[in-house]
């Protein structure tokens, strides 16, 4: 829209309409007159900033045409992005700060009431709500899974092209949404969480772990203990969990490998 006073006032009129305007109302709540009421209307209409409505006459004449702003999509991507970058350089620190933001979202979100006492009631609750969210989540029903691991196909993402350059951040929130969610639920001494960012190019996925697994590995008295596994593991193409089913055998075996 061109820098013009009188049309970023009817925009703004119009905005705050709660329903269409025609150009004789216009007219009368600003002053001007009705010719040139129209004229800007002309130009916004042609800007595609507002939309035009037939209406019933009033009284005998043809019907009038009213006009209301066609409301403006927020950019959620920009803003992610502007978001993520001031998280600092750190990879790490982003991470735990995206994850810390993703619990405060889980803590505010309506996630239920599905108690959380088996690995299959972990996988319900989380499948819910990623299909909420929408991430169209898929259990691979070829998948060899262990007894103790679930793995969760995150076929969508609502901020993907921003997750390519910065997962630690995007992913880090939806992994922290999904243990809030699971914990709020009586999960937290029931699985744990990980995010496995970008297995394939179009592909995320989220693994579900019973904790009684970890607990049962004996650490001998003196041995340093292995380093924690990452809850958000580092994008890296290709790396598929052999328990996923990949049309590639070439690539199934590297991955298992890489596993």
């Amino acid at each position: 829209m061109s820098d013009s006073w009188p049309r970023r006032r009817l925009l703004a009129i119009l905005r705050g309409a709660s329903e269409p305007l025609d150009a004789q109302e216009l007219a009368r709540i600003t002053g001007q007159h009705v010719t040139t009421v129209r004229f800007h209307l002309d130009v916004l209409t042609k800007e595609s900033l507002v939309r035009q409505f037939q209406q019933p006459p009033r009284g005998r004449g043809r019907p009038r045409i009213g006009y209301s702003a066609v409301q403006r999509s927020v950019g959620y991507q920009e803003l992610a992005q502007v978001l993520a970058d001031q998280l600092g350089n750190d990879p790490r620190r982003r991470s735990d700060a995206a994850i810390t933001a993703g619990r405060a979202w889980g803590a505010k979100l309506d996630a239920g009431d599905h108690p959380v006492d088996s690995l299959e009631d972990a996988r319900e609750v989380t499948m819910t709500l990623l299909s909420e969210l929408g991430f169209a989540p898929e259990r691979d029903p070829e998948a060899a899974e262990p007894e103790d691991q679930v793995l969760i196909r995150m076929t969508a993402c609502p901020l993907r092209d921003l997750a390519r350059t910065h997962s630690e951040v995007v992913c880090g929130v939806h992994l922290g949404l999904i243990q809030e969610v699971l914990d709020r639920n009586g999960g937290r001494d029931t699985v744990s969480a990980r995010l496995l960012p970008f297995v394939e190019p179009e592909l995320c996925v989220a693994r579900l772990e019973l904790l009684a697994r970890r607990e049962a590995t004996p650490v001998a008295v003196g041995a340093e203990s292995p380093a924690p596994e990452p809850v958000l593991a580092p994008p890296s193409a290709g790396r598929m969990p052999p328990q996923l089913r990949n049309g590639d055998p070439n690539v199934a075996k590297q991955s298992a490998q890489q596993w």
